[in-house]
């Protein structure tokens, strides 16, 4: 796999993640626990991109 395409997967991963948090705020009794969870996630993603994308 090459660098643009890690990152272009990274990029579908997070976005994916902000779907997914999205969906979770906006439930009538959202899950803080799962909140927290995606948010990780996403940031673990956003620090990766981060590090290997070229400034």
């Amino acid at each position: 796999m090459s660098l643009l395409d890690r990152v272009q997967s990274l990029k579908a991963k997070h976005a994916a993640l902000e779907a997914a948090l999205d969906e979770e705020v906006h439930r009538p009794l959202p899950d803080d626990a799962a909140i927290a969870e995606l948010k990780r996630k996403k940031l673990k993603i956003k620090d990766e991109l981060e590090r290997i994308s070229p400034h």
